[in-house]
C-alpha cells in the first residue's frame, strides 16, 4: 500500500494540478448545447480559457460572471443572474453548468441558495437547466472539479423513475479518458449488443472535427433527453473511482446497481470489464473481433516486456491516471520508482504499486525522479522542461498538453488502448539506447556516454 506524504516545503514551483473550476467546465462540455459558467473574476476564466483552447486545440465556449470590486464585497448573485439571461439571448443553451471559484468560496456565497430564488422569480429559465457545483480552486483538483460537476448534473437532471431497460447500460466517464478512450468503451459496450448512456460524453464534443457554424455551446455530449434517462438502465458502469460517488447517489435515486472498474488499462483490467459486459448481455462467450483485440494485445505484451521490465519510471498525474498507467506497467515488470498526484481525495492512490504517492508538484516529482534513478517521466506537458534537465524520454499524459497535437486522440483504455499504451512505453524506452558514434571506435568512451543504455 503507497504511503501517501505532502509537499516538502510551501512553495509550488511547476505545478501539476489544474483547478478544480477548470475539471467542471471540462465535465459540462460533455453534455450537448451546455455552456460551463465560471462564476468569479474574468481573469479566473481566461486562465483556465487559455488551457483549455492550447490542449484541445479547439473554440472553447467558456463564460465568466464577471465578479468586479463591489459583488465581491456585497454579493455576485446579480451577476449570475445577468449572465444566465446573456447567455440564453445570445446562445439559448439547453445547460448552464455554473462552477464557483476561490473567488465566490473564499466569501462564502450561498450559490445554490441564490439560484432556487432566482428560479423562483424568473420563470423565463425555466427551458434552460441549470447546475451549480461547489469547485474552489484551493481544494482538489481538475479531478476533484470533474466529479463534483458529474454529481451535481446526477443530482439536479435524473428523476427517479421505475421503468427498466435490461439493455441500457449507464457509463460514467472518469476525467481521465480521452475523446478516444470514451469512445472505444463505447463501441466495446456496443460490441455487445448493449446501449450505454454516457454522462459526461466528450467523444462527440471535444473529439476535434469541423461544424457548419459556431453555436456558442457545446456541439456534441450527452442529450438532456438521455440524461433523463440514466434511471432506466439496468446497471452503472463508472470508470474512475473518483466518480464513485456519482455512482452511488444514481443508485440511491433510482435503485440502478453501479459497478466501479478503478481502471481500464492492462489486460487484466479490460477483461474484468468484458466479463460484466457478458453478464450483463446475457453472453457466455464475446463476439470474434474483441477476442482478436484480445489476442493482439497479449502479443503486444510479450514484445514489449523485453523493454518494460525492470523500467524505472517517475509517474506524475491526477489519481485515477496515475493509477492506471502505473498498475498496468507494474504489470509489465516496470517499476514505478516515484508517483506525484494532486489529490487527498481518492482513495485509489493507497492502491499504486509504489512505496510513496507524493501530493506535490513538478518540481518536487523532479527531485524524487533524480534520486531514484528514474528511466521514463510520464505526466503531463508542464514536465518537459524536468525531462529536458534529467535528460529522460517523456511520455505526455494528463492536462494539459499543449506542445503535441491530437492529445484527444490517444486511446490508452480496452485491449486496443492498453496496447497501444505497451507499444508507447516500449519505444520511448528504446529511445534511450545511445547511437554509436565514429568517436567511440578505436577508445574507450567515456562512461557517461552509455549511462542511458539498458542491458
Amino acid at each position: 500500500m503507497a504511503r501517501l506524504i505532502p509537499q516538502r516545503g510551501a512553495l509550488s514551483t511547476n505545478p501539476l494540478k489544474s483547478s478544480a473550476a477548470l475539471g467542471a467546465a471540462n465535465a459540462y462540455l460533455g453534455v450537448e448545447g451546455a455552456i460551463p459558467l465560471l462564476h468569479g473574476a474574468q481573469g479566473c476564466t481566461a486562465f483556465a480559457l487559455v488551457a483549455m483552447v492550447r490542449h484541445y486545440d479547439e473554440p472553447i465556449p467558456l463564460q465568466t460572471t464577471a465578479m468586479n470590486e463591489i459583488s465581491t464585497i456585497l454579493g455576485g448573485a446579480e451577476q449570475v443572474e445577468e449572465a444566465i439571461d446573456n447567455l440564453k439571448r445570445k446562445a439559448a443553451p439547453a445547460l448552464v453548468g455554473i462552477a464557483s471559484t476561490a473567488l465566490t468560496e473564499t466569501r462564502g456565497e450561498d450559490v445554490a441558495g441564490e439560484l432556487r430564488t432566482l428560479r423562483d422569480r424568473r420563470r423565463d429559465f425555466g427551458d434552460t437547466a441549470i447546475v451549480y457545483a461547489s469547485t474552489p480552486d484551493f481544494i482538489g483538483g481538475l479531478e476533484d472539479g470533474w466529479a463534483r460537476a458529474v454529481t451535481a448534473m446526477v443530482d439536479a437532471l435524473v428523476p427517479a423513475t421505475g421503468r427498466k431497460r435490461p439493455r441500457q447500460v449507464n457509463l460514467l466517464a472518469g476525467s481521465h479518458l480521452t475523446a478516444a478512450d470514451v469512445e472505444e468503451l463505447v463501441d466495446l459496450i456496443r460490441a455487445f449488443g448493449l446501449e450505454p448512456i454516457v454522462l459526461p460524453d466528450v467523444s462527440p464534443s471535444l473529439d476535434g472535427h469541423v461544424e457548419d457554424g459556431w453555436r456558442g455551446t457545446a456541439q456534441g455530449g450527452t442529450p438532456l433527453s438521455d440524461i433523463a434517462r440514466l434511471g432506466e438502465s439496468g446497471c452503472t458502469l463508472v470508470v474512475g473511482e473518483s466518480l464513485a460517488g456519482a455512482g452511488e447517489q444514481l443508485q440511491a435515486r433510482t435503485g440502478v446497481p453501479v459497478r466501479v472498474f478503478d481502471r481500464l488499462t492492462g489486460l487484466r483490467a479490460v477483461d474484468g470489464f468484458v466479463a460484466t459486459l457478458m453478464a450483463l448481455a446475457g453472453v457466455a462467450d464475446a463476439p470474434a473481433s474483441v477476442k482478436r483485440d484480445r489476442s493482439r494485445l497479449v502479443d503486444a505484451a510479450l514484445d514489449a516486456h523485453f523493454h518494460t521490465g525492470g523500467l524505472k519510471v517517475a509517474l506524475g498525474a491526477d489519481p485515477d491516471l496515475l493509477f492506471g498507467l502505473g498498475a498496468t506497467l507494474a504489470e509489465m515488470g516496470a517499476e514505478v520508482v516515484t508517483a506525484a498526484s494532486t489529490s487527498w481525495a481518492n482513495p485509489v492512490l493507497a492502491r499504486v504499486p509504489t512505496a510513496e504517492v507524493a501530493i506535490a508538484d513538478l518540481g518536487e516529482l523532479e527531485r524524487r525522479a533524480a534520486a531514484s534513478g528514474a528511466e521514463l517521466l510520464i505526466t503531463h506537458a508542464h514536465g518537459r522542461q524536468a525531462a529536458a534537465r534529467l535528460d529522460l524520454p517523456l511520455v505526455r499524459a494528463g492536462f494539459p498538453i499543449f506542445d503535441r497535437l491530437g492529445a484527444q486522440d490517444v486511446c490508452r483504455v480496452g485491449y486496443r488502448g492498453t496496447r497501444a499504451f505497451l507499444l508507447e512505453i516500449a519505444n520511448a524506452a528504446q529511445g534511450r539506447v545511445p547511437v554509436p558514434r565514429p568517436e567511440h571506435f578505436g577508445a574507450t568512451p567515456p562512461a557517461e556516454e552509455f549511462a542511458h543504455a539498458r542491458p
